[in-house]
Parts: structure tokens; sequence; C-alpha cells
């Protein structure tokens, strides 16, 4: 069998779709990373805030026009995004063809919170990725009436006026928290990077990003209810 052909082949297998999840969720972290750590520049203020998002459309530049790297940027996510949702149903479809009919007993007295529910906080992540483009970065009616294209400081302060919205946010965080954990720890083993001598490393590192990332994105809606940041 050629290279060509086993590289087409990969994704069909398990180890494949496995590798396709690591990969597609190592840029998803290194993204809301990233968009954790811009989130915390509203503290400076509205001007700082606003030029710093529209910096982004400036990425690049001049070697790229303006606004094409994020552009860019925006379809390697979509493409991430769908690429692992389609390895995870894939690889929970397979799980299930292969379990015996008359398996009774479940062994999850090892298995963490977090990997008995990814599952279903993944569903609810990729629900709440879509209410959160539709409250601050669309402007959906209804969602956010406040909404004022290319003034994301306002939008981020009027969306955080409503306390069901901040409340779901909230509860989207513990699910991205455990999503974190759990799929951090989950890449390193897929990638065969999981040996005994760095274990409690990447534990560590996994549970850090877990506890800081969720953090950092918490402290903006925090900060407008305190009127810390306020129009």
């Amino acid at each position: 069998m050629s290279v060509a052909t086993g590289v087409i082949m990969l994704p069909r297998t398990s180890i494949g779709k496995k590798v396709i999840m690591a990969i597609t969720g190592l840029i998803w972290v290194g993204f809301v990373t990233f968009h954790m750590y811009g989130n915390l520049k509203i503290l400076a203020g509205a001007e700082y805030f606003n030029a710093y998002a529209e910096g982004l459309r400036s990425l690049g530049a001049p070697i790229f026009g303006h606004g094409h790297l994020l552009f860019v940027a925006r379809l390697v996510l979509i493409f991430s995004l769908l690429s692992h949702i389609w390895a995870a149903v894939t690889l929970a479809m397979q799980a299930r063809g292969a379990r015996p009919r008359n398996y009774a007993l479940k062994k999850s007295v090892q298995a963490t919170f977090a990997s008995l529910y990814i599952r279903w906080g993944g569903i609810a992540l990729f629900f709440f990725v879509l209410y959160h483009l539709a409250h601050l970065t669309w402007g959906v009616p209804g969602i956010n009436n406040h909404f004022i294209p290319g003034n994301p400081y306002n939008n981020v302060v009027m969306g955080f006026s409503s306390g069901p919205a901040i409340v779901f946010y909230y509860v989207a965080l513990i699910a991205l928290s455990l999503h974190l954990y759990h799929g951090v720890w989950s890449m390193f083993q897929t990638l065969g990077l999981n040996s005994k001598e760095y274990s409690s490393m990447i534990r560590l590192l996994a549970l850090a990003l877990a506890v800081v990332v969720p953090l950092g994105f918490a402290i903006p809606p925090l900060a407008v209810v305190l009127g810390i940041v306020t129009l």
C-alpha cells in the first residue's frame, strides 16, 4: 500500500479518528487560550479593547489584506470543529457497535466525571458557540438588542447586562473546564506523549488549562456586574 493510500485510509480507522480529534482539539485549545487573553483586554477600557478587536483584522499585513488572515483563521477553526465533531460521533458509533448487547455492568468507577460527560459537554459547547456568536459577534435581535457593529466594547458590556446571559455563560464555562481537562489529557495520550515520566506534568498542564482558561473568560462578565467595566 502506498503512502498516499495509507493517508487516505487513516481517517477510516479508530486511531486515525483519534489523531484527528487530537490535532483539531489542539487547534481549539490554542484558540480559546488566545481568545481568553484577548477578552481580558476589555479591562483596559473601550478605546484599547476596540483597537485590539480591529487590529485582529490587520493581522499579517502587509502580506495579507485587511481581514484576509482572520478569514483564513475562521475557516481553519470551522473545519477543525466539524472534523472534531465528525471524529467524535463516528468513534462513538463504532464503540457502540462493538459493545456486546449483554454488557450489563458499566465500568465507570475509574472513569473521571469529565470523561463520562465529555460527549454531552461537547454538544453543549457546540450550541454555546452558536449562541456566543449570535450574542456578541452577529448581534441577533432578541439575543443582544443593544448590539452596535464595530463596537465590541459596547456589545460585551450590554451583552452581559442580562442576568440569564451571565448564568448561561458561566454554565458553559463549567462544560469548557471539563472538556479541556479530559481533552488535553486524551490528546497527549493519542499522540503517544503520555509516558510515566511526564504523566504528572501532563495532568498538571491539563488541570491548569481547565482552571485558568475558564476563570479568564469569567472575569469580563464579572467586571461588568461589579461596575469595573462600564459604558
